[in-house]
């Protein structure tokens, strides 16, 4: 005899497979939590997660973990702590995704020039388990000249329909570049503001900084930004000038990304071909598309003239007064489009950086995990919280076999990765990582 399934029989089947496929149920079981809501450390503890969500956080004595779950065991060592974020990325290709994720990043926001199919499909790819990588939030780049082969416009009302595009096709940012008019600016944030995209980037010139974040700029994209409008493409003498500035910038309510690790890697390499050989030799330039690495081969930094090089002490110093008036700071690295900043592991590069200027090892991974998850709550409606272990937060989480808030060093060789509740082992990332690399070198033989 046959059973006869209908239409709403198939529908309740659905519906229990799907839930059941989010109660997943994953355990890290005695494990030093770092929640970095503030500075502290919680011991022995376990953290459940059921599907993309953190569930429960308590005593390991006192959670009781389900009988399905898959257990992690911290054994009283392992430190728990959330996912990186790397605020400023460009990274084009899906298989550039995976190095992210195999350095603890699980979210990236990306700051423009992003191929449409890329914006159209990647996130889905990524949530479906098909492609592995963090979640992405993702900024329109806009600028007012064709000089530099971005988008742009002419008109105010042609700033407005960008805004009006970019929000159709899922964008969740507007990012300014530099040749903007004051019109054209102040139509881009009002027309975001309209539209809930928000205004981050470059310090627009005709506008200057800190002015373009009391007109509702909410984020500047890199600390150099200040030297270029703020202070005139000088280092200033006067502190009582960098105090102003950095007192408008707290008054603002702006966040700043301040992107040391990358204006560091510039320094390096410019006017110096030879560096970029040295980058190409670096052993986990493996890991990158064979397209990006001719991509950094030609680098245009290697034919700049001059030197840069006094400017990187004095962006260290002013990240630093940011940082003790209470600016609210994001870690990014521009990767991987900038020569020498890898997908992934350039973000410790980036924590490392911070730390050399002066903040401390939780202020630094603070604007890794906890800010970078009040700023997208904050502007992205509709987005998950993530940067803290509490519950209700994104299962976004690292393990590391060392304190991280003693050295952020620890953070380099995780013991596991979960991102939005797929829990990976570093022997399975170093096997994805194997993988991808063996394909590589068969496209180049």
């Amino acid at each position: 005899m046959r059973t006869r399934v209908t239409l709403p029989a198939l529908a309740l089947l659905w519906t229990c497979c799907a839930a059941a496929q989010q109660e997943a149920v994953t355990a890290f079981v005695d494990v030093q939590v770092v929640p970095m809501d503030r500075e502290r450390l919680l011991a022995h503890q376990t953290v459940l997660v059921r599907g993309t969500r953190i569930a429960e956080l308590g005593a390991a004595r006192q959670i009781k973990v389900p009988p399905q779950a898959l257990r992690v065991d911290g054994a009283g060592t392992a430190y728990l702590l959330p996912g990186l974020a790397d605020m400023h990325t460009h990274v084009m290709r899906a298989e550039d995704l995976l190095p992210y994720t195999a350095n603890g990043v699980t979210t990236i926001l990306h700051m423009g020039g992003a191929p449409a199919d890329f914006v159209d499909h990647i996130q889905q790819s990524i949530d479906a388990g098909d492609v592995v990588g963090p979640q992405i939030f993702f900024a329109f780049m806009i600028d007012g000249s064709p000089a530099l082969s971005r988008f742009y416009v002419r008109t105010p009302d042609q700033a407005r329909a960008a805004v009006q595009l970019a929000k159709a096709n899922g964008y969740v940012f507007m990012k300014v570049y530099n040749n903007l008019t004051p019109e054209e600016f102040a139509a881009l944030v009002d027309e975001g503001h309209k539209l809930g995209l928000a205004v981050i980037g470059h310090g627009v010139r005709a506008v200057g900084l800190p002015a373009a974040l009391f007109q509702g700029q909410v984020m500047v994209a890199h600390a150099e930004e200040f030297y270029y409008t703020a202070f005139s493409h000088r280092v200033p003498s006067d502190p009582g000038t960098v105090k102003a500035v950095v007192e408008d910038t707290f008054r603002s309510g702006a966040y700043v990304t301040p992107n040391l690790s990358t204006f560091a890697t510039i320094v390096r390499q410019w006017g110096k071909p030879q560096v970029i050989d040295e980058f190409l030799r670096d052993p986990r330039i493996r890991f990158l598309s064979p397209d990006q690495r001719m991509d950094w081969s030609d680098s245009d930094y290697t034919r700049r003239h001059g030197d840069i090089s006094p400017v990187l002490p004095f962006l260290a110093t002013f990240t630093k007064a940011l940082a003790d008036r209470g600016v609210p700071l994001l870690a990014g690295t521009d990767s991987p489009v900038i020569p020498g900043m890898l997908p992934g592991s350039s973000i410790h590069e980036d924590l490392q950086s911070l730390v050399a200027a002066g903040l401390t090892p939780f202020q630094a991974l603070s604007a890794a995990t906890r800010v970078p998850g009040e700023f997208i709550v904050r502007y992205v409606p509709g987005a998950a919280p993530f940067g803290e272990i509490k519950p209700g937060a994104r299962a976004d989480l690292l393990l590391v076999s060392a304190n991280p808030l003693q050295s952020p060093e620890a953070l380099r060789h995780p013991l596991g990765v979960m991102s939005a509740g797929r829990w990976r082992t570093q022997q399975q990332l170093d096997e994805l990582l194997a993988e991808q690399k063996s394909r590589y070198e068969r496209v180049l033989q």
